[in-house]
């Protein structure tokens, strides 16, 4: 069943390259991809501009270091300022494919061409072959994760069932009806619909999983694999796709062989040795987005420098380890505390605001506590303010009035007090 999948390389010219060779072929990609963003998106020029760059200035990786730095947490305020993208696409929206609206709000664009994400080289890795049904259980309404995981899932020859978000039992039915051999999505989800289904009599004939937007603790991984799937994780953002993949060794997650991925050091901004943490700092060559040393806010450590026994010669991520800044991931979708404090300002019984996020088995709960002057007197403020988060977040929050002066001076607008074990 699943152990006879073997997770081979999709492109083994590109995945396998040399050092040298690798840094070639990056370096020529960044430096076209420079002289296009610089004549094509306004903001990259100006920011170019800025640091006394031109495009000729940029003729390979060596010259990586001098492009300035474009951080996700300036992107609502870019887009705002000059829409819809902030001056950093490529292309006219005429000429894009898809446009979307992730929480934020950050707006996304999607260029033309089969798999403009990437994605579908983390599909192969983890055994994903042509003629697999793949149940896709992502949000395919706004946010992009839908159709980056199902364009991925297309470009390899499979068939696929846009299961979306929600809805247990349907996806279900569904998977059962086509005889499923694959999921796309996130773990915590993967866990429910088997259990379900086998709680239900109807057990899916998953074989490979390929999921994304939560964290993998082996624990869960482990809970998974005793249903006879194979499950393995990847790691993308929605501006920027795929940025890193798992292959059947583990060990760690192999960086993209079509971008180029930097961890830098918090402090210094200097590349983080294997091993320290750093921040995910990410470059694509995509003509419709052409996003240039792009922080993602994600804080990663490179794993120790060792051939892989599967053939790609690319780095390897070691994982996530957290955020920089106050924006979490809550059951696949960024939630921050200026969200919160935005949806909180509509009510003026609410005085002060802070999300607490915990973790209860294998699933994410996200509890928005509120400083009121009268908690025994809210009435039905809780449930309006849920609503009201619930359609800002696009992830479903409990409210808990409590009285003013509750929560510390100080107090971070997000607690994580998630374990991952």
């Amino acid at each position: 069943m699943a152990e006879l999948r073997p997770g081979g390389l999709l492109d083994p010219r590109v995945e396998s390259l040399s050092v040298h060779e690798r840094r070639e072929l990056l370096g020529a990609r960044l430096a076209a991809t420079v002289r296009h963003a610089f004549a094509a998106a306004p903001r990259v020029r100006r920011t170019l501009e800025g640091a006394g760059l031109r495009p000729e200035d940029v003729r390979g990786l060596d010259d990586l270091g001098r492009v300035p730095i474009t951080r996700k947490d300036d992107l609502p305020a870019f887009q705002a300022e000059e829409p819809p993208f902030g001056g950093l696409a490529g292309v006219p929206v005429e000429r894009l494919a898809r446009a979307f609206m992730s929480p934020g709000p950050i707006y996304d664009p999607q260029g033309e061409g089969a798999d403009f994400w990437r994605f579908r080289h983390g599909l192969a890795a983890a055994g994903f072959r042509r003629g697999d049904v793949a149940l896709v259980s992502a949000s395919y309404h706004l946010t992009p994760l839908g159709f980056m995981l199902d364009d991925a899932a297309r470009a390899l020859g499979c068939v696929t069932i846009p299961g979306g978000v929600g809805q247990t039992e349907l996806q279900i039915r569904a998977a059962v009806h086509y005889a499923a051999t694959a999921y796309i999505g996130t773990p915590s989800f993967l866990l429910t619909l088997l259990e379900k289904a086998r709680e239900g009599g109807t057990p899916l004939s998953l074989e490979v999983a390929f999921v994304i937007a939560e964290m993998l603790p082996e624990s869960l991984r482990g809970e998974l694999e005793r249903f006879g799937v194979r499950v393995l994780q990847g790691y993308g953002t929605a501006d920027l796709g795929c940025l890193a993949y798992e292959c059947v060794e583990k060990g760690g997650w192999h960086l993209h062989p079509e971008c180029i991925v930097e961890v830098l050091d918090l402090e210094t901004r200097a590349p983080a040795a294997p091993g320290q943490p750093g921040e995910v700092v990410a470059t694509i060559f995509d003509e419709a987005y052409p996003l240039l040393r792009f922080a993602t806010g994600d804080i990663a450590a490179l794993a120790p420098e060792e051939r892989c026994p599967c053939g790609r010669t690319t780095a390897k991520l070691a994982g996530l380890l957290g955020r920089v800044g106050d924006a979490v991931k809550v059951r696949g979708m960024f939630v921050r505390g200026a969200q919160l404090e935005a949806v909180a300002k509509r009510f003026p019984e609410v005085t002060r605001v802070q999300g607490v996020v915990t973790r209860e088995g294998h699933q994410d709960r996200l509890e928005v506590i509120v400083e009121v002057a009268a908690p025994d007197a809210a009435g039905d403020l809780a449930a309006r303010l849920a609503d009201a988060l619930r359609d800002e977040l696009k992830v479903r929050a409990e409210v808990r009035p409590v009285a003013a002066g509750t929560l510390a001076a100080g107090a971070k607008r997000i607690d994580d007090r998630r374990v991952w074990k």
